[in-house]
């Protein structure tokens, strides 16, 4: 079989071929063998590869060493679903310019569309583009991806123990339903019958398979079993079907902040605010009521406030983040 795929590969090569793309690669047994062996053999051919299981891809960077540069595909961002839904062009903004510049920002936007609109339509099913085909069947669809990665993904390439499948489901439901979740290990590791070491290793997986978002104080360092000092979903699309009856509306606030700047931007837990950005920026995530008093005299810091269109002085809207890329 795998000498078929080269003699195949090699008449593409021979009859000018220049480009070859390749989905869900990871399907194929031994791929990444395969694709080193045809870096190799035919230097001019680009190779252009996707796969939608981020632990196989993580797996054969030791293989691609070198020679893949492997990019991550996130998920749509505001932008991005305000453009598939409204069929017009919003620009990236930068966040050094929402900083500076939100309240003009925000009022040209406002002039094209109203962003609450489609602002909660965003946070229940517009993260994944496969939304697109069937909004009906959009849950379905994604807790088959959820179940995929707990039931097939982490048992075969993290050796997770089948049997513990359901104790994973039931902590991603608890970060789902929290305020939002700061892990008290030695709580959950009675409430779930886990020991303390395999709740550590459960909780990295879990950010390592992009289901959730896991933030520490001081990124330096950071091993395995560190505990995190907040877990956020990596979605909030994900807490629609993992916990849709019991979310909290400041945990879907911050995980929604959490997931359009992490992509772009480095995240730290703080004792003064949410977040700290950069290490620069510090921000309070609330409501429209929300006051400055706990970043008070923080220099560098801002309001992000939902349930408002347009901001003022350092208070900015919350949906404008989702303008970042």
């Amino acid at each position: 079989m795998s000498k078929l795929k080269i003699t195949t590969l090699g008449d593409f090569y021979k009859q000018g071929g220049k480009y070859l793309f390749l989905d869900e690669v990871h399907k194929y047994p031994n791929w990444s063998q395969e694709l080193k062996n045809a870096y190799d053999d035919y230097p001019e051919l680009k190779i252009v590869f996707t796969g939608s299981s981020a632990l196989e891809i993580l797996n054969a960077r030791v293989d691609l060493s070198r020679r893949a540069v492997i990019y991550e595909m996130q998920g749509f961002s505001f932008r991005e679903f305000l453009s598939m839904e409204t069929k017009l062009e919003f620009s990236v903004v930068s966040l050094e310019d929402i900083l500076e510049k939100h309240i003009q920002i925000a009022q040209d936007i406002c002039l094209k569309i109203k962003p609450f609109q489609y602002f909660q339509p965003y946070l229940e099913y517009g993260y994944y583009p496969f939304y697109i085909e069937d909004k009906e069947l959009y849950d379905t669809k994604l807790t088959e991806v959820l179940n995929v990665i707990l039931e097939i993904e982490l048992p075969l390439l993290r050796g997770i123990d089948s049997g513990y499948v359901y104790k994973l489901k039931e902590l991603l439901s608890i970060i789902a339903a929290s305020v939002p979740f700061t892990p008290n290990i030695s709580k959950m590791s009675e409430r779930l019958g886990i020991n303390r070491i395999t709740i550590l290793t459960y909780l990295h997986y879990f950010q390592e398979v992009r289901l959730t978002n896991n933030l520490f104080k001081d990124a330096h360092g950071i091993s395995k079993l560190q505990k995190p000092q907040k877990i956020y979903l990596e979605n909030t699309n994900l807490m629609q079907i993992l916990s849709p009856n019991t979310m909290n509306v400041g945990n879907v606030r911050e995980t929604f902040f959490v997931n359009q700047l992490g992509f772009r931007h480095h995240l730290l837990y703080t004792n003064q605010g949410d977040f700290l950005v950069n290490e620069k920026y510090t921000f309070e995530i609330g409501g429209r009521g929300k006051s400055n008093h706990q970043i008070q005299g923080v220099s560098d810091s801002y309001i992000v406030a939902d349930e408002i269109e347009v901001g003022f002085n350092q208070k900015i809207p919350l949906w404008l983040f989702g303008f970042l890329y």
